[in-house]
C-alpha cells in the first residue's frame, strides 16, 4: 500500500513539473482575430473579435489582447475573414476598395455562373443584352465585358433562383457593367484571387 501512495504523489508531482515547464516553453501570445466576417467601413463591436493564442515572429504584424478597447468602435479599413489575425493597418480609415477600383453587386440567375464559385475568386464578367443574338456579328454595345475578383456570393432567400455576387472591379468597367441592361454571366478564371 505505501507504494502505491509513493507511485500516485510522484506521478501527480512529474504532471505538475510537467504543466509548469510546459507553460514557461509556450512562446504563444494572445492576439485579436476577426470573430465573424468583418466588412470594410464596418464598425468593430464586442462580437467581431477573439482573443487568439499564436507564436508569431516579431515582424508578423498583429493586435496584442490587451489592445482591445483600442480596436472596438473603430472601423475596418480592409474585408477581414472570419478567423484571420488582425493587422494595426487593417483598423481606421477605410481603404477599400482600392483606389481606381470599385465594388458592385450583379444578380446572376441559376445557371449562370460555375458552383465552385468562392471569394476571392478570378471572374470575367458577361453582360449579355437580350437582343445580342439578333444582332449583326461584331456589333459593338451587345456584350459588355469585363475582369473581376468576387467579394462575396449570396444566395436569395425567396423564389427568384438570382445570386447576388459582389464583384471588386476597375471603376471604368463597374461603371459599364452596372449601366449594361441584360443577363449577367460569369466565367472563372484560373489562378488565385
Amino acid at each position: 500500500m505505501p507504494w502505491v501512495l509513493v507511485g500516485a504523489v510522484l506521478i501527480l508531482g512529474f504532471a505538475l513539473a510537467g504543466t509548469v515547464v510546459a507553460d514557461r516553453i509556450d512562446r504563444r501570445v494572445p492576439v485579436l482575430a476577426a470573430a465573424r466576417a468583418i466588412n470594410a467601413g464596418q464598425i468593430i463591436g464586442d462580437a467581431d473579435v477573439t482573443v487568439v493564442r499564436v507564436a508569431a515572429e516579431a515582424r508578423v504584424a498583429t493586435v496584442p489582447a490587451s489592445h482591445v478597447s483600442s480596436v472596438k468602435g473603430r472601423a475596418a479599413a480592409v474585408p477581414l475573414a472570419a478567423g484571420s489575425l488582425l493587422a494595426p493597418g487593417q483598423i481606421g480609415e477605410p481603404a477599400w476598395p482600392p483606389a481606381g477600383q470599385a465594388v458592385i453587386a450583379v444578380a446572376v440567375k441559376a445557371g449562370h455562373a460555375p458552383s465552385s464559385l468562392v471569394r476571392g475568386a478570378r471572374v470575367s464578367v458577361l453582360v449579355v443584352s437580350a437582343n445580342a443574338g439578333a444582332a449583326p456579328a461584331g456589333a459593338v454595345g451587345q456584350v459588355v465585358q469585363a475582369a473581376g475578383v468576387v467579394v462575396s456570393i449570396e444566395t436569395a432567400v425567396d423564389q427568384s433562383g438570382l445570386t447576388v455576387v459582389t464583384l471588386l472591379l476597375a471603376e471604368p468597367d463597374a461603371t459599364r457593367v452596372a449601366s449594361a441592361a441584360g443577363d449577367v454571366s460569369l466565367v472563372q478564371l484560373g489562378g488565385g484571387g
